[in-house]
């Protein structure tokens, strides 16, 4: 894959009417998967994310930590338990996700953007009260009696509203925020959430003209398996209700609705192990993944 991506000066020399378009504009990035688990791909990453705050971009990263919590987890022997894709937080596990999220995975991002030329500062979603949460209510059919049933999945939750006066204080100051998704309940309670959900809700929030969901798929793929460069809600919403979008893409094609509906202009899912994907996605006309447009 690398072979065929340009490197930053090829994609830069040709750049100058995205850089136009994107001039002061906020785009979110959401961070995670195998995408941070190698160093040179997370300081080629950090580099990235400098150059588009350096060109006039305000970036704004949130980082998931699957991989770093469970080298934790198996560390300390503890036992992880999913379900319909999310982990069971129970106390012990909520204080692991947190120190794990909001300690050394996010002070890594921030700390990879700022050696690489622009200020980053490490933030989670309880700082400043960044983003409310509240209890993720998740139900499945039981198979013997056919009725619904309540899923406990502990201290699993779902952004509830997003403050964003600490971000554009940063924003304004010329820092990048690296956001960790852990968030805050009105009676204090702590909350693992979603790195894709907590990327959306912020884009949402701030109104941004992309959210960039980089994952380790090259984005959404067609019934022929091949990549589909561009698509609209309704083609996408289509395209899970006949089932060749399906498994783990649903959640991340319906974060990219969600953001767009709340005002961002676009999001687009593209394969964050792709060198420089993210500047190639913004700076060149043929874009890196699958943008998904009202």
């Amino acid at each position: 894959m690398s072979d065929q991506t340009p490197d930053p000066m090829q994609i830069l020399s040709g750049a100058l009417p995205f850089l136009k378009r994107y001039d002061d504009q906020i785009v979110v990035v959401k961070y995670g998967g195998h995408a941070m688990g190698e160093e040179e791909t997370a300081l080629r990453f950090g580099r990235d994310i400098a150059l588009l705050e350096q060109v006039g971009v305000s970036p704004v990263v949130v980082h998931g930590g699957g991989p770093q919590i469970n080298a934790m987890l198996k560390r300390l022997n503890v036992q992880s338990t999913f379900v319909q894709g999310l982990r069971v937080t129970d106390e012990a596990m909520l204080d692991v996700v947190e120190m794990v999220l909001a300690g050394p995975v996010n002070k890594q991002v921030a700390e990879a953007i700022t050696r690489a030329g622009a200020l980053a500062v490490g933030i989670s979603g309880k700082d400043g009260g960044l983003v409310r949460a509240r209890k993720l209510v998740r139900t499945m059919r039981d198979p013997g009696s056919h009725l619904e049933q309540v899923l406990d999945l502990g201290f699993v939750g779902e952004p509830e509203c997003v403050d964003t006066k600490v971000l554009k204080l940063l924003i304004g100051a010329d820092i990048v925020p690296v956001v960790a998704p852990v968030g805050v309940g009105a009676d204090g309670q702590t909350y693992n959430i979603n790195a894709d959900t907590v990327a959306g809700a912020i884009a949402g929030a701030l109104g941004a003209e992309r959210l960039l969901m980089l994952t380790d798929v090259r984005g959404v793929l067609g019934p022929d398996r091949q990549l589909i460069p561009e698509m609209t809600v309704a083609e996408v919403r289509a395209g899970i209700e006949a089932g060749w979008i399906n498994a783990g893409m649903i959640p991340k094609v319906e974060t990219c609705i969600y953001a767009i509906e709340k005002g961002v202009k676009g999001a687009v899912i593209l394969d964050g192990r792709v060198p420089h994907a993210v500047l190639h996605e913004l700076f060149t006309d043929g874009g890196a993944g699958t943008l998904i447009k009202p």
